[in-house]
């Protein structure tokens, strides 16, 4: 698969040089922390047939089944400080709507912040994690990508089976060593442009963002408020107006958002 992987890579594109593959492993964004810690180089990706152990925000699990996704991870040492990186996952989730407009002809949404969506249910999603130097500097960051290829319907869980899609499914080409390809470039463009064009990349985000302009509830652990999302803000929090009138930034880290009549 690594093969077929390069193939598809321009020569012009660094990443390819510390690119691995793997047929199974526990998480690829498991396995971009222990490398980044033994000092694997910015540019380093890591792809996976199968996930034992896949993982997403606030803890909950990524079904990565054997031979139907793509489990992706990068390692990016941007020299920056923390605070200047919150737009992180907004960044990665539009260079992957890219990639996969570019192999397939269309092109996903977002559901804030960072589930990717087509036709309305979940064709994957993407864990950024950091590691900050007590000078608050970033030592590193793991941006984990997963995206259903080939799935049908009977190959996700229950719990999943109403919410979940994949190219496939959607009528798309899945071909997977053409989409990783395409997340490689897509990524190593976006690593160019993460800190100096960061206003264009949020623009874009927002575009891409199916969140912004709906009625939403924002689950937190021991509350549920419903309000209408406004817009993402350049550190890519969500600006919420609720009923009475008040507005509010809400991290990624403390919410979850649904919309009011299902999973968007």
């Amino acid at each position: 698969m690594k093969e077929q992987i390069l193939s598809h890579i321009t020569a012009a594109c660094p990443f390819r040089d510390t690119l691995h593959w793997y047929s199974t492993v526990d998480s690829t964004n498991t396995l971009g922390k222990q490398l980044a810690q033994q000092g694997a180089p910015h540019g380093t990706v890591l792809i996976a047939g199968q996930q034992t152990g896949g993982r997403g925000r606030m803890g909950r699990s990524f079904h990565s089944p054997q031979g139907h996704g793509i489990y992706y991870s990068l390692i990016l040492r941007p020299d920056c400080k923390a605070e200047e990186l919150m737009h992180l996952t907004c960044a990665v989730g539009t260079a992957v709507c890219d990639a996969v407009e570019a192999v397939t002809g269309r092109r996903p949404g977002v559901k804030w912040i960072n589930d990717l969506v087509l036709g309305k249910k979940k064709l994957g999603g993407i864990l950024t994690e950091l590691s900050v130097a007590p000078s608050g500097d970033v030592a590193y960051a793991v941006v984990g990508i997963g995206i259903n290829c080939t799935h049908s319907g009977t190959d996700f869980p229950p719990e999943l089976e109403t919410v979940a899609t994949s190219l496939s499914m959607e009528g798309l080409c899945a071909d997977k060593a053409k989409l990783c390809a395409a997340m490689t470039e897509a990524l190593y463009k976006l690593s160019r442009e993460l800190l100096p064009q960061k206003h264009a990349i949020m623009e874009r985000y927002r575009k891409d963002c199916i969140t912004v302009g709906q009625d939403i509830a924002v689950l937190r652990s021991e509350e549920t408020r419903y309000g209408r999302a406004v817009s993402v803000e350049s550190d890519g929090s969500l600006l919420v107006e609720y009923a009475d009138g008040t507005r509010e930034a809400v991290s990624s880290g403390e919410v979850s958002v649904r919309g009011m009549y299902g999973y968007v």
